[in-house]
């Protein structure tokens, strides 16, 4: 007969196992702090990672700290006698007239990816580099913003100052405290999905544009107020004036079946460039990596060629764009994606 006590003895003991497993596992991660110059300015955070992920968090504190698997740079001496100047499995976090800097994987091709805790007074200024991949998130700032990442989602929750977030593959969402005149929101995706939160009063200038997508929205239509265009992307250049495509009665119809073709075939295309950017920043920095992986094996000492610099987004043209006034009026918002929908939604003040 088996015995009815062994079956929850198990379950107490598997338990106890994984919170000491857990709690292992946060004494492995380390806290580095580190305070601006000048405590009663805002300062900047300037992040630069090869490969992994942010967390940052705006919080009533006068220091920077940062929490992670992986070990800082430090100068001491080895047992060699050597001292340690850089390493690619390790991180670096300096400052200098208001200015810190954390970098990770830029000198080479990291072993690994990181991930990064990080807790920033509010008003800190934050400018985000993901040279390769990695999800970013930031809540609780009110300083301005830049993300720029290849690959990966990014998330702002209650921000309260400029923001500008590009992403060569994968979704923004966005959820804004306040706007402010002098202070615009600017998000750009090449594949993925924009959504932005914004409160229901909040006054602006709106630009919505996706090629592949649907453009949607919770406000009502007395509050935001907008007009809808149809563009055809242009070979000769960006800035010049679109086409207006005049569609009668029926007497038209072939000239509207060829627009609609022409509108079907311009969105594929603009999907497979997407997808061929995407593709090839991401075979160069595949070559990157295997090649500082040969040269490390064959010679230990030999110099690893540093990651190539990430690309810019193309230019976006064409596509479905819906521009207007939110109440009225204000502060610049402009959305853009290439492949994805882009919404617009209220934040709920019961939430």
């Amino acid at each position: 007969m088996k015995n009815p006590r062994l079956f929850p003895s198990f379950l107490i003991a598997a338990a106890v196992a994984v919170l000491l497993l857990t709690a292992a596992r946060a004494d492995e991660n380390e806290t580095a702090t580190l305070k601006f110059s000048d405590p009663a300015k805002p300062g900047t955070l300037k992040i630069t990672v090869a490969n992994g992920d942010i967390h940052l968090t705006g919080a009533d504190t006068g220091e920077i700290r940062v929490t992670t698997d992986l070990k800082p740079e430090t100068p001491a001496l080895r047992k060699d006698g050597l001292r340690v100047l850089t390493s690619s499995s390790s991180y670096s976090l300096t400052e200098k007239n208001n200015l810190a800097v954390l970098s990770y994987g830029t000198e080479g091709w990291p072993t690994s990816g990181g991930e990064f805790t990080i807790v920033v007074p509010r008003n800190t200024a934050v400018i985000i580099n993901s040279n390769f991949g990695g999800d970013v998130d930031i809540g609780g700032i009110t300083g301005n913003i830049e993300v720029k990442s290849l690959n990966g989602e990014v998330k702002l929750d209650d921000i309260d100052g400029a923001a500008l977030v590009e992403t060569m593959n994968g979704e923004i969402h966005a959820s804004v405290h306040e706007l402010h005149e002098g202070k615009p929101l600017s998000f750009t995706s090449m594949n993925g999905e924009v959504a932005l939160h914004l409160p229901a009063d909040t006054k602006a200038n709106i630009r919505l544009r996706t090629h592949n997508g649907s453009i949607l929205t919770d406000f009502d239509e007395k509050v935001l107020v907008t007009k809808t265009e149809s563009l055809r992307a242009s070979g000769h250049g960006r800035n010049r004036a679109p086409k207006a495509v005049i569609v009668g009665t029926d007497d038209n119809a072939e000239i509207r079946a060829a627009v609609h073709e022409a509108v079907r075939a311009g969105a594929e295309a603009a999907h497979e460039a997407a997808a061929a950017i995407r593709d090839a920043a991401i075979d160069a920095r595949n070559a990157a990596r295997e090649a500082a992986r040969e040269a490390r094996s064959d010679d230990e000492d030999a110099p690893v060629a540093p990651l190539p610099p990430m690309a810019p987004l193309p230019p976006m043209t064409g596509g479905k764009i819906v521009a207007g006034t939110l109440n009225g009026g204000g502060p610049e918002i402009r959305i853009a994606t290439m492949n994805g929908d882009v919404t617009l939604r209220k934040i709920d003040d019961k939430k």
